[in-house]
């Protein structure tokens, strides 16, 4: 079997991976790269074959078809514990029968290194994560937070080329979770190796990733950077699964090579620039974020193109006010989004709203 030519500087090369668990099939033909020092974030709905993606890079399956390579090695014959990479699974596996420093110097243990040197790097894993002073607490009064910290010690020890983590951050509570989204980004970034993340959680792999392959059904939907999946989805799927986005259907009036002339419900005649793929007299959808929308509070307010609607529920939540527009002499409702600085009210339901809005922020989707 060949190797693979090395892409820039990539560690992972994943090539036509199939998986089949019976008659169901949970890869169907993934191929992408990582790179080098890199936090690579697989995100997906249940069961888009994110888990089994991570678990094929770390050795605990095989494909049924394809090939993944590390450092530029055929990893097909490779057991788990040979492999460049360690894992940090959901459930963390804490040994309960183990104190905090017998936990993350296990995997020393086992390879028989000296006691001194088990020792020295224990204390330098245990204060990469915060937790200095932690190698006598016993497994069962640690918290969750300080349960995850142990779990990433004792992956990091082992000197990984790769981290793989498998929704590490689900078992804790919301404000918990954000800190421990930042303090892993740090991490990473002061270990320099690639980490790849499983998660569900589109907030998370947007805050903490430098790309992203969005899953669904077994294949990459789209593969970006946080911004390009958020400012340029390809699809309305992974645009309705990355944040909020309003869906408003159109009609291509005329086209060139690189725009478009649409006619678009209830906002009328607008020209945006788009794929010539399209064609004069097709049926498409166009989307717009919330954000891109703007009630103008006062009379005096302008801005590019404006409608009308009525305010049908508001949803408070400190910094933001998300607001349900109901369009006139349509069956179309719109989300607006709006930040509540000083002097700005919070609109009650029932409140007639002109929002204000721009062409350049229209995003075009084929159908």
């Amino acid at each position: 079997m060949k190797t693979p030519q090395k892409i820039n500087d990539q560690i992972i090369a994943i090539e036509g991976v199939k998986k089949n668990f019976g008659d169901v099939t949970a890869l169907d033909g993934v191929s992408l790269n990582i790179r080098e020092g890199e936090f690579f974030s697989l995100l997906g709905p249940s069961g888009c074959g994110k888990t089994t993606l991570l678990r094929m890079i770390s050795g605990f399956d095989s494909p049924s078809i394809g090939s993944v390579y590390i450092g530029g090695s055929d990893m097909t014959n490779v057991p788990p514990n040979e492999r460049p990479t360690n894992m940090v699974f959901q459930s963390y596996a804490i040994f309960p029968h183990l104190n905090v420093a017998e936990n993350v110097g296990y995997g020393l243990k086992k390879q028989k290194l000296p006691n001194d040197e088990i020792n020295r790097r224990v204390e330098e894993a245990l204060a990469l994560v915060d937790l200095e002073g932690f190698g006598a607490r016993e497994s069962h009064a640690l918290s969750g937070g300080q349960r995850q910290r142990v779990a990433l010690a004792r992956a990091l020890i082992m000197k990984p080329k790769v981290l793989l983590l498998d929704e590490p951050l689900s078992a804790l509570d919301k404000k918990l979770r954000e800190t421990m989204q930042s303090e892993l980004r740090k991490l990473q970034r002061t270990v320099g190796i690639t980490f790849v993340l499983v998660t569900h959680d589109q907030e998370e792999a947007l805050t903490m990733s430098d790309r992203i392959a969005v899953m669904f059904d077994g294949k990459i939907a789209q593969l970006d950077t946080p911004e390009g999946l958020y400012k340029r989805p390809k699809t309305k799927r992974v645009a309705s699964f990355i944040g909020v986005m309003n869906f408003i259907p159109a009609k291509v009036v005329a086209s060139t090579k690189t725009k478009l002339s649409l006619e678009v419900e209830f906002l009328g005649k607008i020209n945006v620039t788009a794929s010539n793929k399209i064609k004069p007299g097709d049926k498409i959808t166009v989307g717009i974020r919330p954000e891109m929308l703007t009630i103008l509070y006062g009379e005096t307010d302008k801005a590019d193109n404006v409608f009308s609607g009525m305010i049908v529920s508001a949803s408070y939540y400190g910094d933001m006010t998300y607001y349900e527009v109901e369009l006139k002499n349509t069956d179309i409702n719109v989300m607006v989004s709006m930040r509540n600085t000083s002097g700005r009210p919070v609109l009650l339901t029932g409140t007639t709203a002109r929002v204000g809005w721009g062409c350049e922020s229209i995003t075009v989707f084929d159908g």
